[in-house]
């Protein structure tokens, strides 16, 4: 007799579906103009996003602008759908608010969209738009975090994952790197800024894998140098840079941290990324939304309840009507009094009476409240 139930394959059958349906992807960039930033998307995704820009000519605008380009990208018969979300003209301006501010903005309004469509009455084919990282790119030549760095990164660390990234590392030398990184460690520490933390292992990971993480966490931020230029260096072809001094590789580890960002984004953390996207950042985002919902809609139906209730006399305070209830309760009262008197005059009993000195002592009561209300 066969032991054989079936389950064993559903993990194939998700992945067909999954491979299927593709992924989805947004990646956020922010930093100043000529931090290499398009140059780093263009080697990471092997791709031209900004060709139409000339880069010998361009000239960032003056004021933070939100741009978003699309690509799709097919690897081995498995589909991506990439968003890159650039800010050019980001520190453009002498005041750092109205950038914070722009990306902030744009992250809260994905939220709010994909908010729309998951309480629609039809949820199919929802397009999630989602920023699942930002890549904040501080200069190699500042050594530390900046002001503007440390106030960008308080306001939008609570609803996006934050990896800062140090631009242009072939100006460094390797002292250099291992003293900055410090630095902007401690200040990050200090600030109590929240970048994103990459998840410790599993107990039954193999040990290469262990390593990698290790390593990657050693890493951050991370140290890169972009370049889509083919070099041939003893008849060795690479993506590099050519100076007077030497070649620095994009893809070698001892010239640059470009490999491990590329893994760790792409490879190995993008769907730790998305869930952290999904069950942290978003939630918080629709927790809070939904309370300001339930605070509105309480305080539109306790105006609805007063504007609902006749003005007796027009323009009437807090005690005006404090001291109206208390009359008309007043009134039940003795309307229950002038009943007892009856029922006590037909039936002379003991327990009636002792009822009606409580009645009386409970108007007394209220009459001495409504006398502190006016005193008041």
């Amino acid at each position: 007799m066969s032991e054989y139930i079936g389950f064993g394959s559903l993990p194939d059958i998700v992945h067909r579906k999954t491979v299927k349906k593709g992924f989805e992807f947004t990646l956020m960039v922010v930093g100043e103009s000529g931090l290499g930033k398009s140059t780093l998307i263009n080697t990471l995704f092997l791709s031209d996003l900004y060709k139409e820009r000339n880069e010998a000519s361009y000239e960032p605008p003056q004021t933070a602008q939100i741009e978003k380009k699309t690509l799709c990208i097919e690897e081995q018969g498995v589909k991506l759908r990439l968003t890159v979300v650039d800010t050019p003209g980001f520190g453009s301006s002498l005041s750092s608010d109205d950038c914070i501010r722009s990306c902030c903005d744009y992250v809260d309004e994905q939220f709010r969209a994909y908010f729309a469509e998951e309480s629609s009455i039809i949820r199919k084919n929802i397009v999630d738009n989602r920023v699942h990282c930002c890549l904040y790119f501080i200069p190699g030549h500042c050594h530390s975090l900046r002001p503007i760095d440390v106030e960008f990164m308080l306001n939008i660390h609570e609803k996006v994952n934050v990896i800062p990234i140090i631009s242009k590392a072939d100006m460094l030398t390797e002292k250099e790197k291992i003293q900055i990184k410090q630095r902007i460690n401690d200040s990050i520490k200090s600030h109590e800024i929240k970048i994103y933390q990459l998840p410790d292992c599993d107990s039954d990971e193999d040990e290469d894998f262990k390593q990698q993480d290790k390593e990657l966490k050693a890493c951050l931020p991370f140290a890169v140098v972009g370049s889509n230029t083919i070099l041939e260096v003893n008849g060795k072809k690479m993506r590099g840079r050519q100076y007077d001094w030497g070649v620095v590789e994009v893809d070698n580890p001892a010239h640059s941290d470009f490999t491990k960002l590329r893994n760790m984004l792409i490879s190995t953390h993008m769907p730790d990324l998305k869930e952290v996207t999904e069950d942290v950042h978003y939630e918080n985002f629709r927790t809070q939304l939904i309370s300001k919902i339930s605070q509105q809609a309480f305080k539109d139906r306790g105006k609805l309840k007063r504007d609902s209730i006749p003005k007796l006399l027009p323009a009437l305070d807090e005690t005006d009507i404090l001291l109206i209830q208390k009359e008309e309760e007043i009134r039940r009262m003795q309307d229950i009094l002038v009943q007892m008197q009856d029922k006590l005059k037909t039936n002379n009993e003991k327990s009636n009476h002792n009822l009606y000195l409580a009645a009386q002592k409970s108007l007394e009561n209220e009459n001495k409240k409504i006398e502190n209300v006016i005193n008041v």
